[in-house]
């Protein structure tokens, strides 16, 4: 079997159930993450755990990463990591196999090479390393997924890595129009990491970049929403041709509201999956025990589904029953007699015979055929939880579309050789195949071109789209580039936002509006922002006012954010004096104006003092929060402008917070 997300977590619950760990200290999501880092990087769990002799705090994740292998193997199955681990594992151990598909693969090409990561490398190396036939595609200005393990330095490096290289570069863009393109490349043209390019268009210069200084989140929404009511108005746009691109996916909820108000049909993009919906992971689990019984994660997911009776204490008995006789859950069923669970044994024998029978169903080899039986012998479309008839015609169809994918998969591939003429292969069943297919489906929003509606998304869920119009917003310090970035040491943090604003700015193909605000609410609290760096390094004539020449709002921005510098750290919360707050756009006078020249920004509070406000407690004092409760302080960071806090709460376990924010108070 191939675990999906889920599947992973479950099993890792198991795991740090079973060592005892703190999931609250360490939750089961950190340790997956920490886990597929170490897989990213081809890094054994025997190098885990050398590396975790010398760092103590890595020693329970290093455990984890131990009992997680030893599960999946157990189960027979792999995790989406595993596929390239394994996979390399192979071809450095068993040279003939390597060198068989060596032959096979020739010539080895690569799409978005900036986004791979370590053990991609590795295997694309080896199989290019008989005959060097290698081409990749890909733009460094474009890696954005170093969070998923992406490796910007194998592009940079590729012609090191293969010395008779022949570059390439791509300039033209066919997408956007020239001033678009020329605020793109000035803001990328800060980053150091990189190779020299310049994107041109033969579409024109276009219309100039429309810049929008909010008083709060609010104004902003309203901005966008009156844009969009205006270009359509004006020129008769369909919803479609709007998206509107955001840092982090919590500043959807203002937009939202505003759009809900203001009755512009949206669609929130990165919704659930098809393949993640209940229903759907259901019937996939009963084809995963089918074709793996093995597969514990796939067992237990479907034992009581629909309703049998077969609750969570039977269920308890049995792992424990499994674990102690060194059995996997689905052998435990067929001893449910002798694991001590009284009459639901019964029904668990009941199950086992239902798998079995269905299993000899597979014998003509129709997936689509299965299904129906697995729907037919359960009973599952009559026990579903529906919350009303909507929703059971919505889970109803979605069904059906499942068995239209499995007939479709019985049709393209009826009389296809399931065995291949390479080492070590074996001819595997055509349900074992289909489960496959689903589990590698790429994850992609599927979008009804006919589907009327503005797209809301973060700038990483946009990668590879285009739109006729495109807004960013919260461009601020602290909001884009994140807290996280500002903070960092380490520049390449930045860099990665850079490459991310990027991105953003060149998925506009007509017109591009930026906008900040002065106020944003953090926690509760009201905090002001200068505006974002990115916008100071877009020169100023590139901006417009409606007549082609930079508004004085432009200047306003721009002015604000060139007072922070283009690279390294800074605070992002300011108040900005308010001179000019409550202006409307694009209509700065020339006395306006000269004060615009002299904005300064000033360090949030009246006293203007450097570095963070004093605390009266310290380490291993007792505090009190308003909602974590009590607890006792762990560590103090001082950092620049205020004090990173970690405190072990007596019920909301350890928690990392600024101090200023906080609000701890001393017991």
């Amino acid at each position: 079997s191939i675990y999906d997300a889920d599947d992973q977590k479950t099993v890792m619950k198991e795991v740090a159930k079973r060592l005892e760990i703190n999931t609250k200290e360490l939750p089961e999501r950190a340790i997956l993450a920490s886990v597929s880092h170490y897989k990213d990087e081809l890094v054994s769990v025997e190098e885990a755990e050398r590396e975790a002799l010398e760092d103590f705090t890595l020693r329970d994740t290093v455990k984890a990463y131990r009992l997680y292998q030893e599960t999946l193997k157990k189960n027979n199955a792999l995790d989406f990591d595993d596929l390239l681990v394994k996979t390399v594992q192979l071809f450095r151990s068993c040279p003939e196999v390597l060198d068989s598909y060596r032959d096979r693969f020739r010539y080895i090409m690569v799409d978005e090479y900036q986004d791979t990561n370590t053990a991609q490398f590795e295997l694309v190396s080896l199989l290019a390393g008989k005959h060097g036939n290698i081409c990749v595609v890909g733009d460094d200005d474009q890696s954005i997924y170093k969070f998923r393990g992406a490796n910007i330095r194998n592009i940079l490096d590729f012609e090191r890595v293969y010395e008779n290289a022949c570059v390439i570069r791509l300039e033209q863009n066919y997408r956007s129009t020239q001033n678009i393109l020329d605020a793109a490349n000035a803001v990328i043209s800060n980053n150091r990491g990189r190779k020299e390019k310049s994107l041109w268009s033969d579409r024109g210069r276009g219309s100039g970049i429309r810049l929008r200084y909010c008083d709060n989140a609010y104004d902003e929404a309203d901005y966008v929403v009156d844009s969009i009511k205006r270009k359509r108005s004006l020129a008769g746009s369909d919803f479609r041709d709007f998206a509107v691109l955001f840092r982090t996916n919590a500043q959807s909820r203002i937009l939202e509201e505003k759009f809900v108000m203001s009755g512009i049909p949206y669609t929130v993009v990165g919704g659930v999956n098809f393949y993640a919906r209940r229903e759907i992971k259901d019937l996939l689990a009963y084809l995963k025990t089918i074709d793996n019984a093995r597969d514990d994660v796939a067992v237990k997911r479907i034992i009581n589904v629909p309703r049998r009776g077969i609750g969570a204490v039977t269920v308890n008995k049995l792992e424990k029953y499994a674990l102690d006789n060194s059995l996997t859950f689905f052998e435990a069923l067929k001893e449910a007699d002798k694991a001590g669970v009284g009459k639901a044994a019964l029904k668990l024998k009941a199950f086992v015979e239902l798998i079995m029978g269905l299993r000899e169903e597979l014998v003509n080899g129709s997936v689509a055929d299965l299904l129906d039986r697995v729907l037919d012998e359960t009973g599952y479309i009559e026990g579903m939880d529906a919350a009303d008839d909507i929703d059971l015609k919505t889970r109803s169809e979605n069904i059906e579309e499942l068995i239209n994918k499995a007939a479709a998969f019985d049709e393209e591939n009826e009389g296809a050789d399931t065995a291949e003429d390479l080492p070590g292969a074996s001819a595997r069943s055509v349900l074992s195949r289909f489960l496959e297919e689903v589990a590698l489906v790429a994850d992609i929003d599927n979008t009804d071109d006919n589907d009327n509606r503005v797209l809301l998304m973060t700038l990483h869920s946009a990668k590879g789209l285009e739109f006729p119009c495109v807004f960013i917003t919260g461009m601020e310090e602290g909001i884009f580039p994140g807290f996280g970035a500002l903070q960092s040491e380490d520049e390449m943090e930045l860099e990665e936002e850079r490459r991310l604003c990027y991105v953003g700015i060149t998925r506009a193909k007509d017109e591009l509006s930026l906008s900040c605000a002065r106020a944003r609410m953090v926690r509760g609290e009201t905090h002001y922002h200068a505006a974002s760096r990115f916008i100071a390094e877009i020169p100023e004539k590139l901006f417009q006012d409606g007549t082609g020449q930079a508004s004085g709002r432009a200047r306003i921005n721009r002015q604000a954010a060139g007072a922070l510098p283009s690279s390294g750290p800074s605070l992002p919360y300011y108040n900005v004096k308010p001179a000019l707050m409550g202006k409307p756009y694009g209509t700065a006078d020339g006395q306006d104006r000269q004060r615009v020249r002299s904005l300064k920004l000033i360090p949030r509070g009246s006293d203007l003092k450097k570095g963070p406000e004093e605390i009266d407690y310290a380490e291993g004092d007792r505090v009190s929060h308003i909602k974590f409760g009590t607890g006792t302080v762990q560590s103090i960071v001082k950092g620049v402008r205020d004090y990173e806090v970690t405190v072990d709460f007596d019920t909301a376990g350890v928690r990392k917070m600024l101090a200023g924010f906080a609000k701890l108070k001393k017991m």
